[in-house]
């Protein structure tokens, strides 16, 4: 009775925090949708002005204009120069160029949203769509330039990852401390939250796919395992410091899947390269089964990378989607359907966060205990 008491009690809890977190995601999800409304505005206001037409007709002609739901889903889960706050109030990021001129830093915020350009040391430029172009002097742009150009900004996706690393190492410079005073001691407090985690990684994931080896490569899992599993919280949150979408990026997944593949190879054995290039079938269907390892090799790392792009994108297009609902039909009506399935998405996306990240790791575990198994007959 004290145990079904006990573990209501936890449910329970469970329940009304996942509610509070959930609720907590509607402003910043109707947020992101007004500021694209308005930012879509001011594009149109400044684009007839420029054209010379008045501003009633300016106005008439974006009365008339649809709700662009596909517009606003891809800048949300696109990169971004700046860090939306609310309203017209964002973070502006450092902006770091490398042309064929050299270099070139100043601060996103001299765009003005786009709306103004920067004249800097080497050129002056543009931002469209987030991608910083080079503008002559009668204001066309200049192509052969921009594609000169090397991005190396500071962006919403990289503080992110900045912001991830230090809560990783908060969290577990702190457990480490607490293991050094309470050495022998029962976990307690923050420890004790952290602790069935790692065991869960490491009983579960590196020992019955490492075996007898899983210890050399614990530190590795479990970087990526928390690494990937924070940044898919941070994604969740849609107001700052949270909503950016790093996980969800091609880019990051890409270096996540190169740094797995780089670790396999390098720790397989002789008898993980043995089967590569010299497989167990006759001579002459090496032809054959060489390249068809080798495919097998590469596609490891791709499988990865493409898992958690396509999931962790997944689940931010479908929740935008659900309230662009709301402003596609202009009624309150839809409103309760919408909020409803937002909620239920949302609960759904916390248990995603953490099985990507599994998996994610799973698989890693599993590539390298291809790489270091002992051969048949041997340990």
């Amino acid at each position: 009775m004290r145990r079904s008491g006990f573990f209501t009690k936890k449910l329970n809890s469970f329940l009304m925090f996942s509610a509070i977190f959930c609720f907590s995601f509607l402003p910043g999800y109707s947020n992101e949708v007004e500021n694209h409304s308005e930012k879509h505005a001011e594009n149109a206001d400044s684009a007839a002005v420029h054209e010379g037409v008045n501003s009633d007709s300016s106005h008439a002609e974006h009365g008339e204009e649809k709700f662009n739901a596909s517009e606003l889903i891809l800048e949300h889960i696109a990169d971004s120069h700046d860090w939306h706050l609310w309203g017209h109030t964002s973070v502006h990021l450092p902006i770091i160029l490398y042309t064929d001129k050299g270099f070139e830093c100043f601060s996103s915020g001299k765009f003005n949203h786009g709306h103004d350009k920067v004249v800097g040391k080497h050129y002056t430029y543009a931002i469209e769509h987030e991608h910083i172009k080079v503008v002559n002097a009668d204001g066309t742009i200049n192509e052969e330039a921009s594609k000169a150009i090397v991005d190396i900004s500071i962006t919403k996706n990289v503080m992110s990852m900045f912001l991830s690393m230090i809560i990783l190492m908060l969290i577990f410079t702190s457990v480490a401390s607490a293991y050094k005073k309470r050495e022998g001691k029962a976990p307690k407090g923050f420890q004790s939250l952290i602790e069935p985690i790692i065991l869960f990684v490491r009983d579960e994931i590196a020992k019955p796919n490492l075996g007898y080896k899983y210890a050399r490569f614990m530190p590795f899992l479990l970087t990526i395992f928390f690494f990937i599993w924070v940044n898919n919280i941070i994604g969740l949150v849609p107001f700052f410091p949270g909503g950016a979408n790093l996980t969800g990026n091609i880019a990051f997944t890409v270096v996540m899947g190169v740094i797995t593949f780089i670790v396999t190879n390098v720790n397989g054995n002789k008898s993980y390269w043995k089967h590569i290039f010299l497989p167990h079938v006759p001579w002459w269907l090496y032809p054959i089964m060489i390249p068809v390892e080798i495919i097998g090799v590469l596609s490891k790392p791709f499988a990865l990378i493409v898992r958690l792009f396509a999931n962790i994108t997944a689940g931010h297009i479908i929740v935008l989607s659900l309230i662009c609902l709301i402003f596609i039909f202009k009624t309150i009506m839809i409103a309760p359907v919408s909020v409803g399935f937002v909620l239920f998405m949302d609960v759904l996306e916390l248990l995603v966060a953490f099985l990507q990240a599994f998996i994610f790791t799973m698989l890693t575990a599993l590539f390298i205990g291809t790489a270091v198994a002992e051969p048949h007959g041997d340990h």
